[in-house]
């Protein structure tokens, strides 16, 4: 019961308060108005110096350096694999003959066709 009066007592003292996201309440009574508190950044007080990844004009640049960089690495990555893999084809190929075809050749062929549009489809954008 007592339980019951104390959350009743405290609801009462905070009126008809709603929680939402984003709502600012008024501070309490008593308390100092417009106190900083340290290491939080503070409503309206943007730092000039502290620049803004989100407006920053050479973040997009540098960003697609880092997209064609990587894109780069991977077609490398890829076409030596690519070379490895018509190597031992050719290798495989060499020791059949005109009358036996492996499984194992079909699947490398496949493969190299596979891994050769990919590749391609990236050389184009």
């Amino acid at each position: 019961m007592v339980q019951v009066a104390l959350i009743v007592a405290v609801m009462a003292t905070m009126g008809s308060v709603r929680l939402s996201e984003g709502q600012v309440f008024p501070p309490p009574p008593g308390s100092k108005t417009g106190q900083q508190i340290p290491g939080l950044p503070q409503p309206g007080h943007n730092n000039p110096a502290d620049p803004d990844p989100m407006t920053n004009p050479h973040r997009e640049e540098q960003q697609a350096q880092l997209r064609n960089t990587d894109r780069q690495k991977r077609l490398v990555a890829d076409t030596d694999k690519l070379l490895a893999l018509a190597t031992d084809l050719k290798a495989q190929v060499d020791k059949s003959t005109k009358d036996t075809l492996s499984v194992d050749v079909i699947k490398k062929a496949d493969e190299i066709e596979k891994l050769a549009h990919s590749v391609k489809e990236r050389m184009k954008g």
